[in-house]
């Protein structure tokens, strides 16, 4: 199973677990793109702080796309070479699978 892991600050972590935020961005930047693009991820697990007891959760992941804010969130497909600035990568997040605080 692939498994995505993300650290957030406890405002995104806190939105994600209630379920009033069900959208994870990222920059398109180098670092991204190498661990993003191309690949498919059963979960994503997030840890608000980097010590082992931080509070941490699984959430399903539905998919990752590319999308340009500001235009209404469509679908886009970037093509290799294409002008990234501005673009972001949009994690979509699905079913609560675990917490721990």
């Amino acid at each position: 199973m692939q498994i995505l892991h993300l650290t957030l600050k406890k405002k995104w972590f806190d939105l994600i677990a209630s379920g009033q935020k069900n959208v994870e961005y990222r920059e398109y930047k180098p670092y991204w793109e190498k661990r993003l693009v191309g690949k498919e991820f059963q979960e994503v697990h997030f840890r608000n702080g980097y010590r082992k007891e931080s509070p941490f959760m699984r959430i399903e992941c539905l998919g990752i796309i590319h999308v340009l804010p500001g235009t209404g969130g469509g679908l886009f497909n970037l093509k290799h070479g294409e002008d990234v600035n501005g673009w972001q990568f949009a994690i979509h997040l699905g079913k609560l699978l675990e917490v721990r605080r």
